[in-house]
């Protein structure tokens, strides 16, 4: 059984939550009334629940949002050794700290997984610039699986346990260097969950292997078909100049469009607003009305669980990852490029 520990700030109204899996723990924050309506925040990609510090005091108060640093992120552990990083790990670990936070029902952002196990539960969604189920290239498919496998392998190989370590100053400028749209103050706030201290600096604290290629992947065919299963309601939010500038391929755009072309068809809100991918972090004052607005005109009498996905990724990344409670996917930059990063 799952337990669930919170640990009271003294200095701010934010508890620190942890809650306990068959490897370790999964960490988190919560905020707001114990009883509030619950609302669930997910991160994405090399993240931590830190990137809702800017947000979610902007939101709503009379929600209890609790944002969690998925396994392998932030200050939660990593998964054992030999195991993969992919959407089936995530949506065990999501069911499992709900579970133990004893919410009955919830939003879920899904690969296929999601939205087939547990349609009952569905409620709410927020995507900030994401797009949902997003797709592969079938005829890329077996190519990316062989790929993240060889990147297993290889990393199982070769990789020395012991991480680069950095000063703090350079782990903020590394951390901006791969993620240029992050501002100093974001990635100081990403930092805060996202570093170990050690002797002779500070090491990054999530798993090398989130950055390996994702070997869960799904068609447009079946994005599209999860999509037509979605009773929650859905407000997407992209930025001006966010995920969708990211994507080289017209490939990819078309998926894009394909998948916001769903959500209008059954009537879900998308709105643009100015700004960059990480337009949550950078200016939370931009994305808090409209979220805020579709909280309260959402008539959810026992339960509002928002998914606030935040993912940052580049055109030329290798791995996506699926994340849940309506999951989104998103693509990474493989062990080639990032090795360094450690």
């Amino acid at each position: 059984m799952s337990q669930v520990l919170l640990n009271q700030s003294a200095l701010c109204p934010v508890s620190e939550l942890s809650v306990t899996v068959p490897w370790g723990e999964i960490r988190g924050k919560v905020w707001g009334p114990d009883h509030g309506n619950p609302v669930l925040c997910l991160h994405g990609w090399a993240d931590n629940c830190g990137t809702f510090n800017t947000l979610v005091p902007l939101l709503p108060k009379e929600c209890r949002y609790v944002a969690v640093d998925l396994a392998g992120h932030g200050r939660s552990s990593h998964r054992p050794p030999g195991a993969l990083y992919a959407f089936p790990s995530y949506l065990m670990d999501v069911r499992r700290v709900v579970d133990a936070l004893q919410w009955s029902k919830f939003s879920i952002i899904g690969h296929s997984m999601g939205d087939a196990l547990y349609p009952e539960m569905v409620d709410a969604v927020v995507l900030l610039d994401s797009y949902g189920f997003l797709p592969t290239d079938q005829k890329e498919m077996p190519k990316l699986i062989r790929q993240g496998f060889e990147e297993m392998l290889l990393f199982e190989k070769t990789m020395e346990e012991k991480k680069r370590v950095y000063t703090y100053e350079k782990a903020v400028e590394r951390l901006m260097s791969v993620n240029q749209t992050l501002s100093d103050r974001s990635a100081k706030i990403l930092l805060e969950r996202g570093l170990v201290q050690v002797e002779g600096g500070v090491v990054f604290s999530r798993d090398f292997r989130v950055n390996l290629k994702n070997i869960a992947r799904i068609s447009l065919e079946q994005s599209l078909e999860l999509h037509s299963r979605i009773t929650a309601s859905v407000l997407v939010v992209l930025a001006e100049s966010g995920l969708e500038k990211m994507f080289a391929e017209n490939e990819e755009k078309k998926f894009t469009s394909a998948l916001l072309q769903a959500y209008r068809d059954k009537n879900h809100a998308v709105v643009t607003v100015p700004g960059d991918h990480h337009i949550h972090l950078n200016k939370p004052d931009i994305v808090a009305p409209v979220v805020s607005d579709f909280l309260y005109s959402s008539s959810h009498v026992t339960l509002t669980l928002l998914l606030i996905l935040y993912l940052y990724c580049t055109i030329y990344t290798g791995l996506t990852l699926a994340f849940c409670l309506r999951l989104c996917t998103h693509q990474h930059e493989g062990i080639g490029r990032l090795s360094s990063f450690f």
